[in-house]
């Protein structure tokens, strides 16, 4: 890997399987209980940047200092990659942006099967790479007069 980052350690076999689990758990808690809420595709793609252009977007949005208090207000706790995936090319800018923004980057690998057990998660066939996001409350505005 180039630069200072580096791919410290893979999960895969059990440890992929707990991480998996831990993050399926944590979408089971956090979804709404309203019966009127968003649809599932759409309530999940408000909680995770999902596939490669998206997570590259909400990282290149972030500023590369996380002490700016001008920090847009959606930003990412974590990155989940596929480190399997072919060609390489495909996610090899990742790393280095998200660390550019001190965003962790955890790297998974199933013999090929990594994509598919990702994309399960987020309700689409494959997915090679997920970022979770973290999004800072709003501060409240004043209401605007003469409106409504």
């Amino acid at each position: 890997m180039e630069g200072s980052v580096k791919e410290s350690g893979y999960y895969e076999g059990e440890r992929l399987t707990h991480l998996l689990a831990l993050v399926q758990r944590g979408i089971e808690t956090s979804k709404p209980s309203n019966v009127n809420s968003l649809p599932e595709k759409l309530w999940l793609k408000k909680q995770m940047a999902i596939g490669i252009n998206e997570v590259t977007r909400v990282l290149e949005k972030m500023k590369p200092n996380p002490t700016d208090t001008r920090q847009p207000p959606v930003q990412l706790q974590v990155v989940i990659v596929v480190a399997d995936c072919k060609p390489r090319m495909l996610t090899k800018h990742i790393p280095n942006l998200a660390a550019s923004r001190n965003v962790p980057v955890l790297y998974i690998r199933d013999h090929k099967r990594a994509s598919l057990r990702l994309g399960e998660l987020v309700k689409l066939k494959t997915a090679l790479a997920i970022g979770v996001l973290y999004q800072r409350p709003q501060t409240s505005r004043p209401p605007i007069r003469g409106v409504g």
